[in-house]
């Protein structure tokens, strides 16, 4: 099992999340406190910036929806489920990925 955590937003931070770090920064803070509460079971974050996506791409939908305001970012979505948007909580991803079958502290 390889589940890729995407992670949407822009250079720009949003001006409701002005005291938020930045999605590049949850980005990176998920990859880390992840691969410590799922040591050796895979998983790739992924950052995607919300003004540089494909079109036509299955992601375009999310994106589209940031950029015209119905959606915040950083906006983390597993498996095509959204999971958290502005303030991003672990503990709401990391049940995503207990529901995924992944176990906390297994190798």
């Amino acid at each position: 099992m390889n589940t890729e955590i995407q992670v949407f937003g822009a250079e720009v931070v949003c001006a409701s999340c002005a005291n938020l770090p930045s999605a590049k920064d949850t980005a990176s803070w998920l990859e880390a406190a992840l691969g410590r509460k799922f040591i050796g079971q895979p998983f790739t974050v992924t950052y995607i910036d919300v003004y540089n996506v494909p079109p036509g791409d299955e992601i375009e939908y999310f994106a589209k929806n940031i950029r015209e305001d119905k959606l915040f970012y950083p906006l983390v979505v597993i498996n095509g489920k959204i999971f958290g948007e502005g303030n991003i909580q672990l503990k709401n991803v990391v049940s995503a990925m207990v529901e995924l079958g992944y176990q906390e502290g297994n190798e």
